[in-house]
């Protein structure tokens, strides 16, 4: 007991003591949590299914489920053709295998460790035969046969001497036109770098040899990916910090052959910037701006254009992006995944798609890549909870039923149909008790304007239901139920649904 409690008085001296520092020398900070996980490696708990079906909303018609967990700082992802999941973890230095979902209950068969003893490997992709990763320093590849998800034969550097050093060391990989492109982030916040292959883009032959600088100016492009009704290279940037709350935006760029896209000289969409811009006006004439800008510090990592056919309208021309969240910043922002529609005028508007890693500074995860299954369902890794989270459309994630009938709870499922009918009865006057229905709207009755009831048993069961009434959210006002009437009320929720 007293080893926790000395483990905890020097995480939060830690804590405090990151804050301050933080507060003196870089600005302001809306998460010293965020900052402590990426220097340190802090993580936190991947959320209970329970939770996460509170926490968070995705639009109407799709569903979220926890796909894996327990996978610290995972990061980037590649989906094989038959459906198994390749994640990297830097961290670890291992690029981890989850077995596809051959028994349909929403979460992988199995993990086992693909390849192990990289350097840092982030970004990773499937092409043809091979399995290509970017490791800090390297990028590699090992033939890998998608059929049964192993290796054959040895791993093998085919790009040497990247540098890794500074801020920044993680490398994101895609394949376009045959060529590998590989974005290699800057050293610094603001610099002029020595390496001139820093804060750009590079291109390769698919065997690693040939390598130019393809684009330039970009100070950190995590997420790299191509529109497919136009074959066009897409990247996500990361904008300076250390300019106050709200400057400069954070990027989507369209990726253009010798193209400069400002950094350090310029920010956003045509601004010198204030450290380093001053004599460099001539080069506003040919820097590119941003097809779209980001609210600043948002951190927009992974990038995903939607292709299955068996989404709703309105995502013919979508993609999804993960933004990481904030750190430079008064107050938390970002932590969501976002879509971004193109329009036939050629503009980008934005609209939110998954949200609940932040409330109200509470933050749980950290959404880091996005990328599409054979199924046409989506997975988002979470470095900060070690989640992988499945979303789909016209799905109902296992373990959250439309039905009473279905329900997990094998409490429930022991109850006869009298004992469900008499508790459910003494729910029923508890309701009335309580004037729960001033205030929601259950079955139709009740408050016109209030939290609608409906559908609670996709989200809790009789336990977890009867376990929420000891500490409601707020406004809820906490009753004094004991535990059968706790159970009570359970039972009469959840069969009105």
């Amino acid at each position: 007991m007293l080893k926790k409690i000395l483990y905890t008085f020097v995480l939060l001296i830690l804590v405090l003591t990151l804050a301050i520092i933080g507060f003196l020398y870089l600005g302001p900070i809306s998460s010293p949590k965020a900052i402590f996980s990426v220097v340190f490696g802090f993580s936190v708990d991947s959320p209970s299914d329970e939770s996460i079906q509170q926490a968070f909303q995705v639009p109407e018609g799709f569903s979220v489920g926890q796909y894996a967990s327990g996978l610290p700082h995972i990061r980037f992802m590649a989906v094989s053709d038959q459906s198994d999941l390749l994640v990297s973890q830097p961290r670890q230095s291992r690029v981890l295998l989850l077995k596809r979902d051959n028994n349909n209950d929403g979460k992988h068969d199995g993990v086992i460790t693909l390849i192990d003893g990289l350097t840092r490997p982030h970004g990773i992709l499937l092409h043809k035969q091979w399995l290509y990763i970017a490791e800090s320093n390297a990028i590699g590849r090992i033939e890998f046969d998608q059929t049964t998800g192993s290796t054959t034969g040895d791993y093998k550097q085919i790009v040497t001497g990247l540098t890794d050093n500074g801020n920044h060391w993680g490398k994101s990989i895609l394949v376009h036109n045959q060529k590998l492109l590989v974005s290699m982030g800057s050293t610094c916040n603001v610099c002029e770098e020595e390496d001139k292959r820093r804060a750009t883009i590079m291109q390769f032959d698919l065997d690693g040899s040939n390598g130019v600088i393809y684009a330039t100016g970009l100070r950190n492009s995590v997420g790299l990916a191509t529109t497919p009704w136009s074959n066009e290279v897409y990247a996500t940037d990361n904008g300076r910090d250390l300019l106050g709350d709200d400057y400069p935006p954070c990027e989507v760029n369209k990726i253009e052959v010798n193209g400069f896209y400002g950094w350090p000289y310029i920010n956003g969409f045509g601004d010198l910037d204030p450290d380093l811009g001053d004599g460099k006006q001539n080069l506003l004439e040919t820097a590119l701006s941003p097809v779209f800008g980001f609210r600043a510090h948002n951190a927009p990592l992974g990038i995903e254009f939607i292709k299955d056919s068996t989404v709703p309208d309105g995502y013919s021309k979508t993609a999804l992006v993960a933004l990481h969240g904030s750190w430079n910043r008064s107050t938390a922002d970002g932590y969501k995944v976002v879509a971004l529609d193109w329009q036939d005028d050629g503009s980008i508007t934005s609209r939110d798609f998954m949200t609940g890693f932040e409330k109200d500074g509470d933050i749980i995860g950290r959404p880091v890549d996005i990328v599409e299954g054979k199924d046409g369902c989506l997975f988002v890794s979470d470095d900060y909870s070690g989640t992988v989270y499945r979303v789909c459309y016209g799905v109902q994630q296992q373990g959250f039923s439309s039905s009473i009938t279905t329900t997990t709870d094998e409490e429930l499922l022991a109850l006869t149909d009298a004992e469900i009918q008499t508790e459910s009865s003494k729910g029923e006057d508890l309701y009335k008790k309580h004037h729960c229905q001033n205030c929601h709207r259950l079955a139709d009755h009740g408050s016109a304007t209030g939290k609608r009831l409906d559908k609670l048993n996709t989200r809790y069961t009789m336990t977890s239901l009867s376990e929420y009434f000891l500490t409601p959210n707020p406004p809820m006002p906490q009753f004094e139920l004991s535990q059968a009437e706790r159970v009570s009320l359970s039972v009469y929720l959840l069969k009105q649904n």
